[in-house]
């Protein structure tokens, strides 16, 4: 099939008018000017890779929207699924928190659980949905779960975190006190509690090791997370890691790019300009050089408007803007055969309807492996866009 009349963002510059052949679930020819046979038109709109995603917290709201009510977790994955498409994504890691011990959205228990969930809806998923397990080192009991589902090849990447008050992304432990109580509706002293309780539990690294032991072996993605020190960053990456998740300070983002990893900041932060817990912005460690990838953290929904604002910012030209959500992130995950317009990638698509003004795009069809798994019905049925592929 040939998609015509589209403004191409190819990984080194942006073409004017070209066009695009899918044929068997990858880009069989990517040209400038017209196509080369029947051809479906878009109307000069805006041609992106899919959008690769490699940390996203949404399925915990998905499947807690409110504390203490629980959805189905088929129904949580299949909403977090169609809110991916929607937003342009076609590869999305999930990330699921063993964090919190025998209790709560994030204990071992419920974790596991989601992880198993999953793996069993993946096969129906509209977009590429893995698994990003995230593994707190306070929380040592977690290991043989964590452990049991990387050796039943249920995870795709692993994140080593650590939210101890004191360090990290809570370096002002009184900031932590008013975030916890503001978040969790607890009162000052029970905020103040639980962060002591928290910085008495001592980090288990020897365990930490054992899981990206065996992610390793598996060739998973390792990423840390809030780094904050050199010092971290080097702790990180004796362990594996090649991914610097979330930097909290510039000194720890030029570690982290001075030891060949990958740097990611949040979309969120991106869009709004600011960090939730007053650490750096992404924007900073753009202007330092240093950013590599944006991830949706807590919300699929920022990650084009952010890149978009950047650029309208003349911070970046289009193409490199992109290649924050897209190329960059794949290739950060290892993924060498999606990411980028190019002859032999699959065709993980977004066509955008990108606005004169402002920020609100419009995401008219996303196709995975050539297949639509978003329209909003600009160019024609989802049905008659299968059907001429």
């Amino acid at each position: 099939m040939w998609i015509a009349d589209l403004r191409l963002v190819l990984p080194d510059r942006v073409v004017p008018r070209g066009a695009v052949r899918i044929e068997d679930g990858h880009l069989a020819e990517v040209t400038e000017g017209p196509a080369r046979g029947p051809a479906v038109s878009a109307g000069g709109l805006t041609l992106i890779p899919g959008i690769v995603d490699l940390h996203g917290d949404m399925i915990e709201k998905e499947v807690e929207p409110r504390p203490d009510c629980d959805f189905p977790l088929d129904v949580a994955v299949a909403n977090l699924d169609a809110r991916l498409a929607a937003a342009g994504v076609t590869t999305a890691y999930a990330g699921v928190s063993f964090a919190e011990g025998k209790r709560g959205l994030r204990s071992e228990e419920r974790a596991g659980a989601l992880v198993e969930a999953l793996a069993r809806l993946r096969p129906a998923a509209r977009v590429d949905l893995r698994v990003h397990a995230r593994f707190e080192v306070t929380n040592p009991r977690a290991e043989p779960v964590l452990r049991n589902l990387l050796a039943r090849g249920m995870v795709d990447m692993v994140s080593l975190t650590d939210h101890t008050p004191g360090q990290g992304q809570y370096r002002d432990v009184e900031q932590y006190v008013a975030y916890a109580a503001r978040a969790h509706g607890h009162s000052a002293a029970e905020a103040t509690a639980r962060a002591q309780a928290r910085m008495a539990a001592p980090p288990a690294w020897t365990i930490a090791r054992a899981v990206t032991d065996l992610a390793r072996a598996q060739n998973l993605p390792i990423a840390s997370h809030d780094d904050d020190t050199p010092e971290k960053v080097r702790v990180m990456r004796d362990l594996g890691a090649t991914i610097s998740e979330f930097p909290v300070t510039m000194v720890a983002a030029e570690a982290a790019r001075a030891a060949g990893m990958a740097t990611l900041m949040g979309a969120p932060n991106a869009l709004r300009g600011r960090s939730m817990t007053g650490n750096i912005t992404a924007r900073a460690v753009l202007e330092a050089g240093l950013l590599d990838a944006l991830a949706a953290d807590y919300h699929q929904g920022a990650m084009l408007p952010a890149v978009l604002a950047w650029h309208r910012d003349r911070l970046l030209p289009l193409h490199q803007a992109i290649a924050l959500l897209t190329v960059n992130p794949a290739r950060a995950a290892g993924l060498a055969d999606r990411g980028a317009l190019a002859v032999g990638q699959r065709a993980d698509l977004a066509l955008l309807d990108l606005p004169a003004d402002g920020l609100a795009l419009r995401v008219r069809t996303v196709w995975r492996a050539g297949q639509v798994i978003h329209s909003d019905g600009w160019l024609g049925s989802a049905t008659a866009l299968a059907e001429a592929a």
